[in-house]
């Protein structure tokens, strides 16, 4: 019996078989023989009525955008295949970004606070010394140190959901969607949809609804809407369906587990290395006091080649490779839990859907670094642009395709990122040395830490500027010349030219953020529709230039 089996089988309910299953559920992504589904279709036909603003699929994030839409007037119904409930294992956020529920008056302060399960500092990057002098370790504060109780968050935001008119189906699956001209038809899975939320609601004065009665029961699921959100993740069927089966241009493979047993809780790991690459994988390591415990997690970035490790695989490095971590033995740790999952990216990110009237947002999108692991934090730092832009779009009727695809633009911060991801992975073919990559992160986070917190403090929290971009790279390239052009041929020098041009528009966007105060105030005098493009338009480039 492997580690991996001896571990998970003590766990509470068939985890394992869960593994093996998001296992071959990656292997279909790796192989190109993921079936592409057909669930959304077209039709010419209007449709006799339209009972809802909005409907989201999706709940346990969809709750977010769900609770500030309908706090707006609009008439939201979301729609989860199970119980809507966070789960045990908290999310780590640094608490600058859950300033957003407070600004759109999702919680109070003190819902806030009571949110925060866990608060820990300081946090450490650290990277594998093979002797030289440039190893070392960094410590930060405030930065992904609170751990939030997704369990708390998700009911409180439920019931406001519930309590300013919302209407939520639970154990109600998405099925499929007919867009027509004037709404989308949604057909759910049929049998024990549980509804919740309120018969009758006031709308705002400004918007174009009035009173309605709760157009849906048990026995009339068909749903229709002027809006379709897709909340579900990046295995959505309305995502694939919109990638037609495209393989990911990468994919991050993240392994962990929550243990009570470890003789130091207070501090937590940002991301640390400790040996070279391994089985083709560069393993990088993350740790967070949690309520419970504590949370480590091993991940590595990948090309789609199915010859690099699967789930399983690296859920066994992880478990071999724990004690060397944490200095603490296995029999020691009582486990709480296991967690694993993995993250396809695409270049053509965040994505937009050929079809009027939908909206795919979060992980569905594909809205977010390919250095980061999306989900929680991702749709947070989100969450004020899409709840902003969505409730224009409704207001103006900005709703075909082309208009709903400003809502996911193109933001060169991201896509700059697609670079340094190349440049921490091994892929299947090249030959780099063992510490090629441990050396050039410790090469780099160092030299941001000589810059100072305004340098190195975005770039830990995914957020890539111009300004700090483009210092860390001149001073690194004066500095460690040799260094730099041995990474020229491991990234390859089409992907060094692409970064070229996603660079100059960081730098362009970086520019138009600035004057957009300035531009701002003549928008008023323009026609409905023109407010909503260039509005859009702003939050890309604030968003694209990483000035949010």
């Amino acid at each position: 019996m492997s580690l991996t089996e001896d571990i998970l089988t003590q766990l509470p309910g068939d985890v394992l078989s869960g593994l093996r299953q998001a296992d071959r559920l990656l292997a279909s992504m790796r192989t190109d023989t993921t079936a592409v589904p057909t669930v959304v279709t077209q039709s010419e036909t209007l449709l006799e009525t339209v009972d809802w603003d909005v409907v989201i699929c999706g709940g346990t994030l969809g709750i977010l955008i769900g609770s500030a839409l309908v706090q707006r007037g609009w008439r939201v119904a979301l729609l989860e295949r199970g119980i809507l409930r966070g789960r045990q294992q908290e999310w780590n956020i640094s608490r600058q970004e859950l300033a957003v529920f407070l600004r759109l008056n999702l919680l109070t302060e003190a819902e806030l606070e009571q949110a925060i399960a866990t608060e820990y500092n300081p946090a450490r990057v650290s990277f594998h010394n093979s002797g030289e002098n440039w190893g070392g370790e960094i410590w930060v504060k405030d930065v992904l140190n609170l751990g939030v109780d997704p369990i708390y968050l998700l009911e409180t935001l439920k019931q406001k959901f519930l309590a300013a008119g919302g209407v939520l189906l639970e154990n109600t699956p998405f099925v499929s969607a007919i867009v027509h001209p004037n709404g989308v038809l949604v057909e759910t899975g049929a049998g024990s949809a549980s509804v919740q939320g309120a018969g009758e609601k006031k709308a705002e004065e400004q918007l174009p609804i009035t009173n309605y009665q709760l157009p849906i029961t048990n026995n009339q699921l068909p749903i229709t809407t002027r809006l379709l959100i897709d909340a579900m993740g990046h295995l959505s069927p309305m995502t694939q369906q919109a990638r037609q089966g495209q393989k990911p241009d990468s994919i991050c493979l993240v392994v962990g587990s929550c243990a009570q047993g470890f003789s130091q809780n207070q501090t937590g790991d940002l991301i640390a290395t400790f040996t070279p690459i391994q089985n083709r994988c560069q393993y990088f390591w993350e740790a967070f006091p949690a309520r419970d415990g504590r949370t480590t997690y091993l991940f590595t970035y990948m090309d789609a080649s199915p010859d690099h490790l699967g789930l399983e695989a690296l859920f066994e490095e992880y478990l071999r490779l724990l004690p060397q971590y944490q200095a603490v033995d296995l029999d020691k740790l009582h486990f709480q839990r296991a967690l694993f999952g993995f993250f396809p990216a695409y270049h053509q990110s965040p994505l937009r859907t050929p079809w009027n009237r939908i909206l795919p947002v979060g992980d569905s999108s594909g809205n977010q670094s390919p250095l980061s692991f999306g989900g929680f934090g991702a749709m947070v730092r989100h969450l004020e642009r899409l709840t902003l832009g969505i409730h224009a779009a409704l207001s103006s009727e900005q709703l075909s395709a082309s208009s709903l695809s400003l809502l996911a633009p193109y933001q060169p911060n991201l896509s700059v990122t697609w670079l340094f991801q190349k440049a921490m992975r091994a892929d299947v073919g090249g030959n780099i040395p063992p510490d090629r990559i441990n050396r050039l992160l410790a090469v780099v986070f160092l030299t941001m830490q000589q810059l100072g917190d305004r340098v190195l403090r975005p770039f830990l929290q995914d957020v890539v500027q111009f300004l700090p971009l483009t210092q860390t790279l001149f001073k690194t390239a004066i500095a460690h010349p040799l260094l730099i052009a041995q990474i020229i041929p491991h990234v390859g020098l089409g992907a060094l030219i692409d970064w070229t041009i996603h660079y100059t528009n960081l730098g362009i966007y970086s520019v138009l953020s600035k004057f957009s105060p300035i531009i701002q105030p003549w928008l008023k005098n323009l026609p409905t529709p023109q407010q909503y493009q260039y509005h859009r338009w702003i939050d890309a480039w604030r968003y694209g230039s990483g000035e949010d």
